[in-house]
């Protein structure tokens, strides 16, 4: 059983007024979170992460507390509130995009991709901005990881260049936790992690990080990062140049196997 954790500030953000709405109206009712999260159709463990603001709720999930509260959809009205402030405008497509995803193709050149970091690994990575909302940025990364937790998770690939497992973001033991994360996702039989080496100088993913979303029904999707956003491509000339651009990654990539011992020698580096 989840052990149930104190609210955070109402005030801090919206993320944590949800929370804390959530915890004071389950309280009030006299509602364990175990009995909530069976009332809710949810885990108790998601239960807890929310009223801690540690985890973005979804919309389905909103529309499920207010039936088991019957609070006359006080959550949904809450929800589009969190979201906007969770996620950027420009990147709310691109969540639910990923959401339906059947394959995702992934190249980071710099960071661990999002859908593999550890909480503090991503807590220290975003801090280095100094955003006013580093708590609810934090909570919305680990809540797209989400995708792994479907009935049937989807097929991914990662490919990530060597110098993203020399940039010991958050000091040695959150690096070195983070390196055990990923070698822990690569043995996923659904998960493929590929580095390219950095005796590799020049490969097709210099111009930087991208994504391509597969799906059961409908053309792939490309995803860019960008400076002030990031940008989603439907054309589909794009899309299939970055698809290629994959491919030429993957075939300079070391083996999953020899990047598992690449990504281990770096582990016991630190």
């Amino acid at each position: 059983m989840t052990v149930e954790t104190d609210a955070p500030d109402p005030t801090s953000s919206l993320l944590a007024f949800f929370g804390s709405e959530l915890r004071r109206i389950r309280l009030d009712q006299q509602v364990s979170q175990e009995e909530a999260a069976r009332r809710a159709f949810t885990t108790q463990s998601m239960l807890s992460k929310v009223e801690a603001a540690r985890r973005v709720p979804s919309h389905d999930l909103a529309q499920d507390l207010d039936r088991a509260f019957n609070t006359g959809g006080h959550f949904e009205r809450l929800y589009p509130l969190v979201i906007k402030y969770a996620y950027p405008s420009w990147f709310l497509p691109f969540i639910e995009l990923e959401r339906d995803a059947s394959a995702m193709r992934v190249f980071e050149s710099q960071i661990v991709p999002g859908l593999l970091q550890t909480e503090d690994y991503a807590r220290a990575m975003l801090a280095a901005v100094r955003p006013d909302n580093l708590e609810d940025l934090v909570a919305a990364r680990m809540t797209r990881q989400e995708v792994f937790e479907r009935q049937t998770p989807p097929r991914t690939w990662f490919v990530v260049d060597e110098n993203v497992l020399s940039r010991p973001i958050g000091g040695r033991k959150v690096f070195g936790l983070q390196l055990e994360r990923l070698l822990s996702a690569g043995r996923d039989p659904r998960n493929v992690i590929q580095v390219v080496p950095r005796t590799v100088v020049a490969h097709a993913g210099l111009a930087g990080p991208l994504t391509v979303l597969s799906f059961d029904e409908g053309p792939d999707v490309l995803y860019v990062d960008g400076f002030s956003q990031g940008r989603t491509a439907l054309d589909a000339a794009e899309v299939s140049a970055a698809a290629h651009t994959y491919d030429l990654l993957r075939a300079v990539a070391l083996s999953p196997e020899a990047s598992a011992e690449l990504i281990g020698k770096h582990l016991k580096e630190l």
